[in-house]
């Protein structure tokens, strides 16, 4: 069995660069700084993190002792955004705007402590690696993405394709192949590599950090025999004592709970990427992203971001395919609230940088929150 790393998901390096972090869309105005009012467990989860303490609890291990907390405001800010539509679109640009601007200085403040990278040149081998291999490259419209996985990163792939020719259209019918006719940053040499991330339009989606791994468990062992095969059996042979010499397992079976206890024992830096914390795969202490959309927002930010880098009007994000089971609140809730709670207070640190970065609140899994 692998040893049990403590990393929660990062390596402390280097120093960080003065001035922008993020230049996110033309913040609010002052009179609708005013909505930011429906935001109080948001400004007070920034104001937690720019104390800095959250940072030396990481450091500290301190978090595993930690209680789970509920989602200050009663979790209700996702909810708000997956239905301020029916409002009308100026509701839910004013509650985007004021997210972004609460982002933007999440981020800005995680970022300028002393223990984080500075510069991709600054990471270790193993970090730059992973980052260069998930930023894709546009250099007719100038633009660089970072993909993450189970966060709509198939359909960007899509559009990167048809923007490059290599594709007529974003809604032809194939499988999507996720190395072809796509260019990566790690195939520049380092001037090169300097040069576009400087002049680039950086720009990266997020997803909660949960819902996105219950996403990667449902599909790749609930649908994907490769992944059974080669994970699956491994999960259920390291954590089935009875089964560890079984040659007929086929590794369709996996619990969440067996899930849960494998990512518990992954070095975060060597995990898949699509389990592999969002804040590893982008690294956005070391890369200055112009704009970080998010899964709750994915229409209107990916349209904003095809507006930006001045694609063609006809060519629009792809609608989700009708076979796409979501990841509903219930579904969450329920798997969650099924694991053994030294589990859960475990997995949360790996997780926690996107947590704290990407403003999403922790999980409410208290008995009593569970019983409903």
């Amino acid at each position: 069995m692998l040893p049990r790393r403590q990393d929660y998901g990062m390596k402390m390096t280097g120093g960080v660069r003065g001035g922008s972090v993020i230049n996110f869309r033309t913040t609010v105005s002052s009179g609708r700084r005013g909505s930011s009012a429906v935001l109080p467990s948001v400004l007070t989860f920034l104001v937690i993190v720019a104390s800095g303490g959250l940072l030396l609890m990481i450091e500290k291990g301190m978090l595993n002792s930690m209680e789970t907390p509920p989602p200050r405001g009663s979790g209700k800010r996702l909810d708000f955004i997956r239905q301020a539509g029916r409002h009308g679109p100026d509701a839910v640009d004013v509650e985007t705007q004021i997210l972004q601007e609460i982002r933007n200085r999440t981020i800005r403040t995680m970022c300028s402590q002393k223990n984080m990278p500075h510069s991709i040149w600054s990471l270790s081998p193993l970090q730059r690696k992973t980052v260069l291999q998930h930023i894709l490259v546009n250099d007719q419209y100038h633009f660089l993405y970072c993909y993450v996985p189970k966060v709509a990163c198939s359909n960007w792939k899509r559009v990167l394709k048809v923007l490059s020719g290599a594709l007529e259209s974003v809604d032809v019918n194939i499988k999507m192949n996720h190395q072809n006719d796509l260019l990566f940053l790690s195939s520049f040499k380092p001037e090169e590599i300097r040069y576009r991330l400087k002049h680039y339009f950086k720009f990266m989606f997020v997803r909660e950090p949960m819902e996105r791994l219950l996403s990667a468990y449902r599909n790749k062992f609930g649908e994907i025999q490769s992944y059974q095969k080669k994970y699956g059996v491994e999960i259920i042979k390291r954590y089935r004592k009875s089964r560890a010499k079984d040659a007929s397992i086929t590794g369709d079976d996996v619990t969440f709970g067996e899930f849960v206890r494998y990512l518990l024992d992954e070095d975060v830096e060597r995990m898949n990427e699509h389990w592999m914390p969002m804040y590893n795969l982008c690294q956005p202490c070391a890369v200055n992203y112009n704009f970080i959309g998010s899964y709750e927002h994915l229409e209107s930010d990916s349209a904003y971001v095809l507006q930006h880098v001045g694609a063609p009007p006809h060519i629009q994000f792809p609608e989700r395919q009708t076979w796409y089971k979501p990841v509903t609140t219930e579904t969450l809730h329920y798997y969650l609230c099924s694991l053994p709670q030294k589990l859960l207070k475990e997995l949360l640190p790996k997780y926690i940088l996107d947590f704290s970065l990407f403003t999403y609140p922790l999980p409410n899994t208290t008995t009593q929150h569970c019983r409903h």
